[in-house]
């Protein structure tokens, strides 16, 4: 018979200065969007190096990629793509940034994948190891939803906690957060066309 190791718990303390260090960035992010000081594309690439740094600094080190993770983001991604078209309504307006799209890709894949890697990656390895499964996919799908609030309003939270416990549902079933981050860097960069 072989006998399992149990995993080591994280501290407490990393959780609450992930979610410091997190809080601090997403209230840095919205200040200077508000006060209009910086450009957005500037202020979306230091907030996606930001959130890798968080997630650094709270102890998320990169994993060998699983093929069967980037099917399984492609797939979540398209379902997210598929629910963003059927409930678009025909009056609502272009998303597509007056920005050339390289260069709003390259800042909207660092800024989702950072998310991926500090919530799904750091965060929710540091509760899953602290409560078990549940608290770190309640957790990082809450503090996901919070945390497009300075930017989006209150409206966004039903939305992106939605958009949140799907993405940890992805990352649940692959093992890891390449599948959840391929499915939001998929949704986010389809919001050029949608």
């Amino acid at each position: 018979m072989i006998a399992l190791r149990a995993q080591p718990s994280a501290p407490p303390w990393r959780v609450a200065g992930m979610v410091a260090g997190l809080s601090a960035i997403v209230g840095l992010r919205y200040a200077i969007t508000a006060s209009g000081v910086a450009d957005p594309l500037l202020t979306g690439t230091a907030f996606g190096a930001g959130l890798l740094t968080a997630a650094f600094a709270g102890g998320w080190r990169p994993a060998r990629l699983r093929p069967s993770s980037i099917l399984v983001g492609l797939l979540g991604g398209g379902v997210l793509i598929g629910m963003a078209v059927a409930s678009r309504s025909a009056w609502l307006p272009s998303m597509a940034p007056p920005v050339p799209f390289p260069t709003w890709a390259a800042v909207t894949v660092l800024v989702a994948t950072g998310e991926e890697v500090l919530l799904r990656g750091a965060l929710f390895d540091a509760l899953e190891q602290i409560g078990g499964g549940a608290p770190a996919v309640v957790v990082t799908s809450a503090t996901f939803a919070l945390m497009h609030v300075p930017l989006y309003g209150w409206q966004v939270v039903p939305l992106d906690l939605g958009v949140g416990l799907w993405l940890a549902g992805l990352r649940l079933w692959s093992g890891g957060i390449a599948a959840p981050a391929i499915a939001h860097v998929a949704a986010d960069l389809a919001t050029w066309w949608l």
